[in-house]
This record gives structure tokens, C-alpha cells and sequence, in this order.
């Protein structure tokens, strides 16, 4: 396994990120595909086996169940020191006002929260899960270095916005000697490349690690495009990503599968290695539910691309609208449904 830093920091984090998102007890929140403490384990330690020693997951997952069985899991199984564990707030959590979003109040809410179920003293990596429209962006960043000042936190980081929503933050922060995000965490694959217009040039102009979520587009990479999964079918965020260019999407589909074929390697090790290649990507935030998909993850390190393969993966590539962000909320109402005597 190969490690470098996360950005311009010193901490250095193995080349993949193993995201926890499917770790959790799906009764806590309707996602069928996820799994549940036992059947979680053993992907901890394939992982850290392997040199893996960063791991993503967040408030949010499983009902706050995906934290829970991470920190158990990597408290039984792993050095703290050695580990890079980071974690994600702003949806909410409840359904009542002040239980999400980014104000000063609901951060050190969540943040105690989220070390209570991770049982850590800290998190390394402390991200924004997207950016709150009705907060003030000063607010924000000044709990946010609050939090790491009061050790909760080593480093802060961010996910999916505009960038200039992104820039301004940053500015925030350096104009009033706070924290600045360390790393960002963009939707990145082959079907959705968006952010190759403003978002990765600014975050390799200012050293800021990247860590794409859904490097595999949600498996869509990986399979014919006619088979599904459990997951694709309960996934409601699937089901309506990648709708508006989907017979251009077939096409990268189709690419990625001719060279699988011809290097003989699985799908997916040809997705990776192709957003491996991009000097600005750090880590992609990798998902798994069977072993053989960190085993496909890992052997995509060794897989290096032509730049004729390259220049074929991403020649079909058409514009998509703009996915992943939250649009602003100001216009809608909160509305609290009284709780069940």
C-alpha cells in the first residue's frame, strides 16, 4: 500500500479510503444493503491487512449505527495512531429544529455525538457533509476551528458544494486565523466529471486533498448496464443520478468493459486506475459487501492506464446536470411532526 499526504497537511493516508457507509444496522434507517456488526468485521480487517488506514463514514449512516460498529471495529482491531478516521455532519438527525445542519449549536452537538458512538476521544478528519445555505458562513467555520482547537478534531474538510461557495469558506477562515479545510469530498467517476471544471483545478491550485465518493458511480461501472443489485434497486439516490445522459453513460460503460477484457482484469480495477491517474485525487472513498471488492480495489494500486486507454475511457463523456449539492432551503418551511405518545 502506498501513503501520501492529505493535501498540504503531514498526515499521510493509505491510497484508498474504505467508506462505511454500508456497515450498519438496517433497521436503524431503510437501507437493505447494508450490514450488520458481524458481517461488517471482517472488512475492517481485510482492509487494514492489506495497509488500507483511512476510513470515512458519518453521523448520518445507518441512524448513527455505521459509527458505532466503525468504532468498535477499528478499537478492537487497530493502533488510534496508526489510523485515519473521519466523519460528516449536517443532515439532520431528528426531526425537530437545531438536530442538523451547520450552526454553531448542531456541530458541537454532532461532533460529541459522533465520538460518543465512534468511542474516540477525536476524529482526524472532521467534514462538513454539504454546505448549509442558512447559516452564516462565519459561524460556521469559527465552530468549526473550535472544534479542533478543543481537540475533538485534527482536521477539518468538506463535501460536495460550488466551488466558489467552497473558496469563500476557506477565505472565512484564513481572513479571521481560523481552520482551513484540509481535503474535499466530490462526486468523481467516469459518468459524472463536473467537478473538472472548477472545483479539482481550485483544490490542486491550493493543495487540498480530494476524495471522491462514488468512484464506481454507484456500481454502474462495474456490471453490464442491463444487471441490477439490491442496492441499485433500494437505492433511492441511485435510482435518480446519472438519468440525464444515460445512453451516453452506456458508452463509458461499454469502453470500460472492452478494456477490462482486454487486460483481463475486473471492471472496476479499469474505473479506479483511471481516477488514480488524476494527480489531484488523494484517496477515492471506496464502499464494500463482499471481499472480493476491496481484493478489486486494492489490485486497481498496480493497474496503470495508457493514455490511449485514458483518452477512450473519457471520450463519450457528455455534460451532466449538476448532482450531489443541496439547492437552498430558505424558501421551505421547517415542518416538525409532533412525536407518538
Amino acid at each position: 500500500m502506498d501513503y501520501v499526504n492529505l493535501g498540504r497537511t503531514g498526515l499521510k493516508v493509505s491510497r484508498l479510503c474504505l467508506g462505511c457507509m454500508s456497515f450498519g444496522e438496517p433497521e436503524r434507517l431503510p437501507q437493505p444493503w447494508s450490514l450488520d456488526e458481524k458481517a461488517s468485521r471482517p472488512f475492517f480487517r481485510q482492509a487494514l491487512e492489506a495497509g488500507i488506514n483511512f476510513f470515512d463514514t458519518a453521523n448520518i449512516y445507518s441512524g448513527g449505527s455505521s459509527e458505532e460498529i466503525t468504532g468498535r471495529a477499528l478499537n478492537d482491531m487497530a493502533r488510534r495512531d496508526e489510523i485515519v478516521v473521519a466523519t460528516k455532519a449536517f443532515f439532520p438527525w431528528r426531526n425537530a429544529p437545531n438536530t442538523g445542519f451547520l450552526s454553531r449549536k448542531a456541530l458541537f452537538q454532532s461532533i460529541d455525538d459522533s465520538l460518543k458512538r465512534l468511542g474516540m476521544e477525536y476524529v482526524d478528519l472532521y467534514q462538513i457533509h454539504r454546505f448549509d445555505h442558512d447559516t452564516p458562513v462565519e459561524e460556521t467555520m469559527e465552530a468549526l476551528h473550535d472544534i479542533v482547537k478543543a481537540g475533538k478534531a485534527r482536521y477539518i474538510g468538506a463535501s460536495s458544494m460550488e466551488a466558489w461557495r467552497f473558496a469563500k469558506m476557506q477565505h472565512v477562515a484564513e481572513r479571521n486565523g481560523w481552520t482551513r479545510f484540509v481535503s474535499m469530498q466530490p462526486q468523481y467517476n467516469l459518468l459524472y466529471r463536473e467537478e473538472e471544471r472548477e472545483m479539482l483545478p481550485l483544490c490542486a491550485d491550493q493543495g487540498v486533498g480530494v476524495i471522491p465518493w462514488s468512484p464506481l458511480a454507484r456500481g454502474r461501472l462495474t456490471r453490464d448496464w442491463s444487471d441490477v443489485t439490491n442496492r441499485s434497486q433500494n437505492d433511492a439516490f441511485a435510482l435518480r443520478m446519472y438519468k440525464n445522459a444515460e445512453k451516453q453513460d452506456q458508452k463509458v460503460a461499454e469502453i470500460v468493459a472492452r478494456i477490462a477484457n482486454e487486460r483481463q482484469v475486473p471492471r472496476a480495477s479499469v474505473t479506479l486506475a483511471w481516477l488514480l491517474s488524476k494527480p489531484v485525487i488523494t484517496a477515492p472513498i471506496i464502499g464494500a459487501t463482499k471481499s472480493v471488492h476491496l481484493e478489486t480495489a486494492i489490485s486497481a494500486l498496480d493497474l496503470c492506464l495508457t493514455e490511449k486507454e485514458i483518452s477512450d475511457l473519457e471520450a463519450p463523456y457528455v455534460p451532466h446536470w449538476v448532482d450531489g449539492i443541496v439547492p437552498p432551503l430558505s424558501d421551505q418551511p421547517l415542518t416538525i411532526t409532533p412525536p407518538r405518545a
